[in-house]
């Protein structure tokens, strides 16, 4: 069956991964600031900004069977160098955009006959690492929405977040920058790499398929071992 799946973002990353997968075989909306690399493939495209549009705006299918939120952020400093407009900026563009956007589209999740969230935390959340504590607590309220989400709305819908380390994405191109950065990150995880967007783009798309219709609620690693792995 062909499923209507609205991404937030999808243009670069983990989100053009997504849209990889699943295009083929459903019908993919992307809202996002720009129709960057999607020309090769058959999505339907609306101009959105996250921080400051609203989503129940734009021309969607009264069914959405899925819905993805991926805008993120990644500030690594020491906690004494983060201003405090720091933490507010990633907490608007991390969670509350992402709270919005849901909000606008909880309607059509609904018509659905079992819709599927999926949301983006990071190991941080759950493994302390220093340097992240604004990503951390931005991502960290993800992980509580999603679950009191999901609790409240099933059976209608279902809410999963994966949890990823860092990937190999433009995001993460101030970490990964050159070959003796990303050979560092590699020997940090215990499978010695970093994540590929294609490595979350299958979880994703397995959240979003009938594969994982008894999943809800969940938060799921995929990072390479670092979150429940100490091999040093």
């Amino acid at each position: 069956m062909r499923k209507n799946i609205l991404l937030i973002g999808g243009t670069k990353g983990i989100g053009l991964e997504i849209v990889k997968e699943l295009s083929p075989d459903h019908n993919i909306i992307v809202a996002s600031r720009s129709d960057e690399n999607l020309s090769d493939y058959d999505v339907t495209h609306h101009i959105f900004d996250a921080l400051t549009d609203d989503i129940s705006e734009l021309d969607l299918p009264d069914t959405l069977d899925g819905f993805v939120y991926c805008p993120g952020s990644i500030n690594l400093k020491p906690f004494k160098m983060m201003k405090p407009e720091i933490f507010e900026q990633d907490m608007q563009i991390n969670f509350m955009s992402l709270m919005k956007a849901t909000h606008g589209v909880i309607s059509k999740l609904k018509n659905s006959k079992q819709a599927s969230i999926v949301y983006f935390s990071t190991v941080a959340v759950q493994t302390g690492l220093p340097y992240h504590t604004s990503v951390a607590a931005a991502k960290g309220a993800i992980e509580g929405f999603a679950r009191s989400l999901a609790a409240e709305y099933a059976p209608l819908f279902r809410v999963n977040v994966i949890a990823p380390s860092l990937v190999n994405t433009p995001l993460a191109n101030k970490l990964l920058g050159n070959d003796k950065k990303k050979e560092k990150m590699d020997e940090r995880h215990p499978l010695k790499r970093v994540g590929e967007p294609s490595d979350i783009g299958k979880m994703a798309s397995f959240l979003l398929s009938d594969n994982s219709t008894w999943m809800t609620g969940q938060v799921i690693g995929v990072d390479g071992g670092m979150g429940s792995l100490n091999v040093s």
